[in-house]
């Protein structure tokens, strides 16, 4: 079957092209009476937009959504969501040269191998355009989360060679990401980003970097033990994701040099709670004791489980292919050319992946939270007032 859908129990499946109409996503399994409006999709639909920044594309889309079923009189109905996003600023004229040509980097040659033919305009369905309704389910996902507490925090780590200075992932708050436009919580650092990706595009150039994105109050048991492990759900999900070609959680690849005892976080004393400490702030849960790590270096989730400690994982994402710069390529007959590419692009990806990032992980957090909670027989709305 095509791969248009993903997730379980909170699933959702998208259509739509760079070039087209519009883009649309439904999504199946948000439990009725959460209380939904436009206004809850647009702040992060405004973190993705083109067009944002200097440091951005300067495609110039709106990105207003259009609810089109599954929320009456403000209130989701439980039936299946349907979100639509229309595209009004594209221009395809601009890749009328490169119909013929494979531009390197990008994934014009594998389309034409799987379908035999492609959309060569901006991309079709490989572009990070249809990841607009991505967000906008991440968003009604983020709203079910926040509901039990959960908060979710994406920030720019790494721009080239430059690494932003961060003492602890989870004390960071939306407000440092927002204050400047390559969203990064370093302030000095985001400065010199800025600068570098100024300079790159100054030379028709792009650069890559590193995301680390960030999940706090995730109370421990989500996930499953084998192929379902939340670990695997949030690699897939990262993965899914335009120009993403690494993702690690905890120490990730540091591992690779160190030994089991310097690895390895030790359990602090179990308290009994109350409140439930991280956990989803319902009340008249277990009481179980809560149970955390003096230090976090596997990241939130042993076993593929989450353990009740924040979930950090990093994503590394390649410099944008398209270039307006002249590369040597070949054209779809195999003979050698060049390609110079007319449209418009992020000269980074990493300010607007952000957003995309973090509604990834929403959703496959929501999908967990709804399967652990049919396990325990628990309500993940609450009864409506």
């Amino acid at each position: 079957m095509p791969g248009n859908s993903f997730g379980q129990l909170f699933r959702i499946t998208t259509a739509g092209e760079s070039h087209g109409p519009g883009n649309v996503v439904i999504i199946d399994g948000v439990p009725p009476g959460l209380e939904l409006s436009i206004d809850d999709l647009l702040p992060d639909l405004r973190r993705r937009r083109p067009g944002q920044s200097k440091i951005t594309t300067q495609r110039n889309e709106d990105d207003t959504p259009e609810i089109l079923s599954g929320v009456f009189e403000g209130r989701t109905t439980g039936t299946s969501i349907a979100i639509l996003i229309r595209n009004e600023d594209q221009r395809s004229k601009d890749y009328g040269d490169i119909k013929d040509k494979y531009r390197p980097g990008h994934a014009d040659y594998t389309f034409d191998a799987k379908y035999g033919f492609r959309d060569y305009r901006g991309g079709g369905r490989s572009s990070a355009r249809e990841t607009n309704v991505r967000v906008a389910a991440g968003a009604v996902a983020k709203k079910l989360l926040a509901a039990h507490g959960v908060r979710i925090v994406g920030y720019v780590k790494q721009v080239g060679s430059i690494i932003a200075d961060v003492a602890d992932p989870a004390a960071v708050t939306l407000e440092q990401v927002e204050a400047n436009i390559v969203r990064c919580p370093d302030r000095a650092k985001a400065q010199a980003m800025i600068e570098l990706i100024e300079t790159v595009r100054g030379e028709q150039d792009s650069i890559g970097g590193v995301a680390e994105l960030v999940a706090t109050n995730v109370p421990a048991g989500w996930g499953e033990p084998v192929f379902d492990k939340l670990k695997a759900d949030l690699g897939k999900a990262m993965f899914s994701l335009p120009a993403v070609v690494g993702v690690e959680y905890g120490n990730g690849f540091a591992v690779a040099t160190m030994r089991g005892s310097e690895n390895n976080d030790v359990f602090a004393a179990a308290k009994e709670m109350g409140d439930r400490g991280q956990g989803t702030g319902d009340k008249g849960e277990s009481h179980q004791p809560s149970i955390r790590t003096t230090t976090n270096r596997h990241g939130g989730m042993l076993g593929g489980i989450s353990s009740g400690m924040p979930i950090v994982l990093r994503c590394a994402i390649k410099p944008t292919s398209s270039l307006s710069k002249p590369q040597p390529t070949v054209t779809t007959a195999g003979e050698p050319t060049t390609i110079a590419t007319k449209g418009r692009h992020d000269p980074c990806l990493l300010p607007r992946f952000v957003p995309m990032g973090e509604a990834m992980m929403a959703i496959v957090l929501a999908d967990h939270m709804l399967r652990q909670r049919a396990v325990k027989g628990e309500s993940a709305v609450g009864s409506r007032q």
